[in-house]
């Protein structure tokens, strides 16, 4: 029998670390079913020590998650090890998965630590993990970078102590497949003990190339774990694409011999939750779940298509879950199909009275839209989420007029703190009338550093998801709005924005 490849996901942490994209508790949820249901082997659900907010959001997911091992990570101290496993205690099964750099450059100029202090402080740190759990996690940070004397010295250490998975982070992308795959080989060939740990891989793609970087470290190196994100979700230029790792190993079965117990039919859905929930957009000609990926515009592509799909295609788009995106409600559909829906989604409502919200926002969408999609529920749930949180402003209503020849004028009416506030604006069109208009009774002082419009679903009924990033005094945030009337739209992200910036949560958002 194959090897199993185990897949971890990091999507909820070293995601979420992407400027703007960080995620509220119901959120996160949202997204941990969605990768257990996906059949994903290991979440790691956040950093417990970040903030309360990453803590909670940990400690909801431990309790849900049933079939997937939940993970948190950890510096390599007893605070940071003690919150984790607290944060971990309601999980069926549980993974402390601890970090401390061990390049010249970060142990020099980071942590000031002789590699004698770090070698210590890494042995005491898994030994303590092993004290609340036997899945214990290591990471050597900036190990792509690191003598390799001394990763042997530390990795022989805390397997010797207990730790079960040894992952070789190339935390900043500077790592080239072969040179990254024949490192990771040294270690496991060098380190006595070195079968007695799981060995795995954690690569950035600052230079394009983590996908290919993290096959090596399987292929060469012999890792058996690879540690990626949805959509490539992360800082800079993000993270390992889980999608692109799955659907290379299963094309390539011939070649990586590998089994994966991930189901792929959820591939898609995934990529669009967590798209919708982040507000990044995914590029068209992203592989695997881009708009364009199974698109053929060659006249010499489509004949071969319809002549034999494989001449052209390696993967079939209904087995990713393209397919799956089909109209499942209408103007007519009741509030128990409503229901059942939501279900199928892994949207659990906890009360009637959001059931009954969110069916009232269906009813009026349906009312305006002939064709209810997934996405479109996702996206009316996600607008009702945000409606019941305690955020200082709530979208209510507008009107806005533009025309050849005229300035546009935007009157935008909007609650705050639970008082509703009418403004008025003009600018240079619609969108930035309504800014003005927002920020003349606001007055954030906010930058805007993106806007962005993309279609839910297809045709001209389409709901547009607006995304707006702002920046105020060194934090980023993105706002994300849904509606018909992309102008509308414009407004419900601006607004959900400015929440984003009136929340005092500070986090600490670690490098691995």
């Amino acid at each position: 029998m194959a090897d199993k490849l185990i897949i971890f996901d990091t999507t909820l942490r070293d995601g979420e670390q992407s400027p703007g994209a960080s995620m509220t508790k119901d959120e996160k949820i949202r997204i941990a079913k969605q990768l257990e249901r996906m059949k994903v082997d290991v979440i790691e659900a956040g950093f417990a020590a970040a903030s309360p907010g990453d803590f909670e959001s940990i400690k909801a997911i431990a309790s849900i998650i049933k079939d997937s091992t939940i993970c948190s990570l950890s510096r390599a101290n007893d605070r940071d090890i003690a919150r984790a496993a607290e944060a971990l205690q309601a999980a069926e099964r549980k993974r402390i998965h601890t970090f401390i750099a061990t390049s010249p450059l970060h142990m020099e100029k980071k942590l000031r630590m002789t590699p004698d202090q770090v070698l210590e402080q890494a042995i005491q740190a898994v030994r303590y993990a092993r004290n609340f759990t036997n899945d214990v996690e290591f990471s050597p940070e900036d190990g792509s970078r690191s003598d390799m004397d001394f990763l042997c010295r530390v990795l022989e250490a805390v397997i010797k102590e207990g730790a079960t998975t040894i992952n070789f982070a190339d935390t900043v992308g500077y790592a080239v497949p072969e040179l990254y795959g024949n490192m990771l080989k040294s270690l496991r060939e060098r380190i006595p003990n070195s079968d007695k740990a799981v060995w795995s891989v954690h690569c950035h793609n600052d230079l394009g190339m983590a996908v290919a970087n993290s096959l090596a470290g399987v292929m060469i190196g012999g890792a058996r774990q690879i540690e990626c994100t949805i959509n490539g979700l992360g800082e800079r230029a993000g993270n390992t694409a889980l999608e692109e790792i799955v659907m290379a190993v299963r094309t390539r079965k011939d070649y990586f011999d590998l089994q994966l117990g991930i189901d792929i039919s959820q591939i898609v859905p995934a990529s669009k939750l967590v798209s919708q929930i982040t507000g990044f957009a995914v590029q068209p000609n992203k592989a695997v779940v881009g708009a364009n990926a199974f698109a053929h515009a060659s006249g010499i592509h489509q004949d071969g298509i319809l002549k034999a799909r494989d001449t052209y295609e390696i993967m079939r788009a209904e087995d990713v879950g393209w397919s799956a995106n089909k109209l499942v409600l209408g103007k007519l559909s009741g509030r128990n199909a409503f229901k059942q829906r939501l279900e199928e989604l892994g949207i659990a409502l906890e009360s009637e009275v959001e059931v009954n919200a969110a069916f009232a926002r269906f009813k009026e969408l349906a009312d305006r839209k002939s064709e209810i999609f997934d996405e479109d529920i996702l996206a009316l749930v996600s607008d009702e989420e945000h409606a019941q949180n305690n955020d200082a402003f709530h979208y209510v209503s507008l009107s806005q007029r533009s025309e050849t020849g005229e300035l546009p004028f935007a009157k935008v009416v909007f609650t705050s703190d639970g008082k509703e506030v009418t403004c008025e604006g003009n600018g240079n069109g619609p969108v930035d009338a309504i800014v003005n208009a927002i920020d003349s009774k606001v007055q954030s002082g906010a930058e805007l550093l993106l806007f962005s419009v993309n279609a839910i679903t297809t045709g001209t009924q389409s709901q547009g998801e607006v995304t707006m990033r702002l920046s105020k005094a060194g934090r980023i945030v993105n706002g994300v709005g849904a509606d018909p009337d992309i102008v509308v739209a414009s407004a419900k992200a601006y607004l959900s924005a400015l929440n984003k910036l009136q929340s005092k949560t500070e986090k600490l958002n670690p490098q691995i």
